[in-house]
């Protein structure tokens, strides 16, 4: 079942929505600190999304620590691009959970310090409101908004 986690990294790394989207079973559950709880066919939709907005520049993703066995497996992964909104750079650390399911990923879940990704993406204010309840609800709404606005548009 490793194969199925790396394919997913290899095909992040070369930007290919599609394959990841393959590695995901049907009834995929999808969570982190920045999109909240995204399910199936939405789930698929934020990688392609991401992946389209990152073509063409200088995105990279480095994957280490891959484990599965039978039913679940764990990968640590980082990422480093330009922040879209500030041109800032970004280093975002992710620790990764997979429930496995038929072969295909069913569970995946993205765990990473927010505070820390927004004292990058935006400066000082990043630093004061990052680590705030509030701060995670807003980014989720604008996230989902703009996940919204790409569907729309499929």
């Amino acid at each position: 079942m490793k194969n199925i986690i790396e394919s997913f990294y290899q095909a992040f790394k070369n930007l290919d929505a599609e394959t990841m989207a393959d590695c995901y079973h049907k009834d995929i559950v999808f969570e982190d600190p920045a999109f909240g709880v995204l399910k199936g066919e939405r789930a698929k939709n934020m990688w392609q999304m991401l992946c389209e907005s990152q073509k063409g520049k200088n995105f990279v993703v480095n994957t280490y620590n891959i484990t599965c066995n039978e039913k679940t497996g764990s990968a640590h992964w980082e990422a480093f691009y330009k922040f879209s909104k500030t041109g800032r750079k970004i280093h975002n650390k992710i620790d990764a959970e997979f429930i496995i399911k038929d072969g295909k990923i069913i569970k995946h879940t993205d765990h990473f310090n927010l505070h820390n990704w927004a004292k990058q993406a935006l400066g000082f204010k990043g630093y004061l409101m990052g680590g705030t309840s509030f701060f995670k609800r807003k980014l989720q709404l604008q996230t989902n908004r703009l996940l919204d606005k790409f569907e729309s548009n499929l």
